[in-house]
């Protein structure tokens, strides 16, 4: 099997993506994709709010022929063998480019949500303590008796790279105004779930934790905010992107009991793209979704 990221001699994490894409059907299921290239000098956001929407289903257009032009060729030089999803996968995922592979958390445009996404910022705080808080808050939440009578869902917990990700996946969508009555937080939410789980957490772990968007060094951020349609949220298994030669981390989904192990942290930093594919089983699994 080639290296995954060298497929064919030249960098294309297209070639890697197509691979994990298959067991993401579920979970990204009509979701817009979006991907963050990293250039040197630049930055480019690919999104379905500027650009032709580009969906997980799209990705069995990739083929080996296509892959193989994209070592050679320039996208303008190739167009008139693409089809008009190729060309778009092309521009969302450019050749010789380090990329981040995210989705709309609950879509682009709505007011329907389907999934409760919880950010666990670090900001310089120590990655175990991310480790901490997010073994602490997912026992909280599964352990709320009066929650759990407000939405019926399944836990998803993910490891970015940098942190945790907590999601709490619907078995119906409910409303926005959902979001704004029981997750949203600032002045006059102090008692919403999200503010309350906040309080909680900082208690159990003995660390300065808070409900909110607003990056402090000091503390670990518990943020709802990219949970309303028009918010994007990393895919499983995407690359994590330090700078444009280098790649910090990898999205996976983790277990509650994995949350309690010390030496988690360790673990996940071992992680390559050919270890996560020969275990792709067993992170399947976690995702709950088969």
């Amino acid at each position: 099997m080639p290296d995954f990221l060298h497929p064919y001699g030249n960098l294309d994490v297209l070639w890697r993506y197509r691979k994990v894409a298959p067991y993401l059907q579920n979970l990204l299921k009509n979701k817009e994709l979006a991907s963050k290239i990293i250039g040197e000098k630049f930055v480019l956001l690919k999104r379905g709010t500027k650009n032709t929407p580009l969906f997980i289903d799209d990705f069995k257009e990739i083929d080996d022929n296509f892959l193989q032009l994209r070592t050679n060729h320039h996208l303008d030089e190739a167009k008139d063998q693409l089809t008009p999803k190729q060309i778009l996968l092309w521009q969302y995922f450019v050749p010789r480019k380090l990329i981040n592979f995210f989705y709309a958390c609950n879509n682009e445009y709505g007011n329907a949500i389907d999934r409760i996404f919880i950010d666990i910022d670090r900001q310089s705080n120590p990655i175990d303590d991310a480790r901490k808080v997010a073994n602490e808050l997912i026992k909280i939440i599964l352990s709320d008796e009066q929650f759990t009578k407000l939405i019926d869902y399944k836990s998803l917990i993910l490891r970015t790279g940098s942190s945790f990700h907590i999601y709490l996946l619907l078995k119906d969508k409910v409303n926005h105004t959902f979001y704004d009555r029981y997750l949203s937080y600032g002045k006059g939410k102090e008692h919403s779930f999200i503010s309350r789980r906040a309080e909680k957490v900082s208690k159990a772990t003995k660390l300065k934790v808070l409900a909110g968007h607003e990056r402090k060094k000091w503390a670990i951020i518990l943020d709802t905010s990219n949970t309303p349609p028009g918010k994007l949220a990393r895919c499983p298994f995407s690359l994590h992107i330090k700078n444009s030669k280098t790649i910090d981390g990898i999205t996976v989904p983790v277990s509650q009991k994995e949350l309690t192990d010390t030496k988690l942290i360790s673990k996940l930093q071992k992680l390559t793209p050919e270890t996560i594919w020969k275990d792709i089983n067993h992170y399947i699994s976690l995702l709950k979704l088969n």
